[in-house]
């Protein structure tokens, strides 16, 4: 975040880079630094004859340099955004001459996405010398609620723990996704009150009483009654709740278990920090560690090994998903 509010900070301070090339795996903020150069660059009225979108699927190399080399008609810079530049992979370092020497009045910019440029090359070093190289990676999952919180503080919103959690459950961490039904939230909630599991369940359909995350909390407190009921409703409702994420998610609760039996430190801090999870979360692993001694907690992550396999049809191939969550629960608890 830091990298990209700079970018944009230099792009307004008028300190604009004749080439711009945005790579990684997480799309959203290739997207959006090429959305705000798109349209901060240049005025309405100039960018009707300087400012050109291309596809990496549809030009070259050469077609994109013979481009850039042109001047501005009327005004001071022409923008060239080349999207899908990704594939042109194999050609890329034909850019080399070209980014050695730079056409000062033309601001190029490359969204070179689901890959980067190797370090050691020349192009790289040569776009790294003449313009910006920012690499999108893509965040962890116990980073994204983080992210989330912070996306909306910074729009004057809040959102509690547990509805962000809720959402990175259902959306997965796709940031562009998830932006987007942030976006539907910010227009029917107001900014003075926080955003709840209930409003998620209200505009977004998630419910807040029968997921993951819920299911999680249950067998971690070996509350068999609730579990129960939210793997009744999974089961009737499998499309919503693939059995394949239920496995993973206990699978990764489990193995932080094993993870928290190791340590020394049992402080609310160094548990928040050493298992990468929200501090809100710190009691319900505590919870569960007293439920579940280390002997049990293998015992478990062995028993959804061989759940996962079976959900994949392997040694399972005739059972339900009702089936496998009710043989999944009674093998836990």
């Amino acid at each position: 975040m830091k990298e990209v509010k700079q970018i944009v900070s230099d792009i307004k301070s008028g300190n604009i880079k004749p080439i711009y090339f945005l790579m990684g795996e997480e799309s959203y903020y290739i997207d959006k630094i090429a959305e705000y150069i798109e349209k901060s660059v240049l005025t309405e009225e100039e960018r009707g004859f300087n400012q050109m979108v291309m596809y990496g699927k549809e030009v070259t190399i050469d077609e994109i340099v013979s481009n850039a080399k042109r001047y501005p008609m009327m005004a001071e810079k022409q923008v060239i955004i080349v999207k899908e530049a990704q594939h042109l992979s194999r050609t890329i370092e034909n850019l080399l001459s070209y980014a050695d020497n730079p056409q000062p009045s033309t601001v190029l910019v490359f969204c070179y996405k689901y890959g980067k440029l190797d370090k050691r090359k020349k192009i790289y070093k040569s776009i790294q010398k003449s313009g910006v190289l920012f690499e999108s990676k893509k965040l962890y999952d116990n980073q994204v609620s983080d992210w989330i919180r912070m996306v909306l503080q910074g729009k004057g919103y809040s959102i509690s723990p547990k509805a962000a959690i809720l959402l990175v459950e259902y959306l997965g961490t796709d940031l562009s996704k998830i932006n987007n039904e942030l976006e539907k939230l910010q227009l029917v909630i107001p900014k003075d009150i926080e955003i709840s599991p209930a409003a998620i369940e209200e505009h977004i359909g998630i419910s807040k009483d029968f997921n993951n995350f819920e299911l999680k909390k249950a067998i971690g407190e070996r509350d068999i009654l609730k579990a129960t009921r939210i793997i009744h409703y999974f089961a009737q409702n499998p499309k919503d709740n693939p059995f394949v994420v239920t496995v993973t998610l206990l699978h990764n609760f489990f193995s932080q278990l094993l993870q928290y039996h190791g340590m020394s430190d049992h402080s609310s801090k160094n548990i928040a920090s050493t298992l990468g999870i929200n501090p809100y979360f710190v009691k319900e692993y505590q919870t569960a560690a007293r439920n579940y001694p280390m002997k049990k907690v293998s015992q478990v992550i062995s028993y959804l090994r061989e759940m996962d396999l079976k959900g994949k049809g392997v040694g399972g191939a005739s059972l339900s998903q009702a089936d496998l969550l009710k043989e999944l629960l009674v093998k836990i608890i």
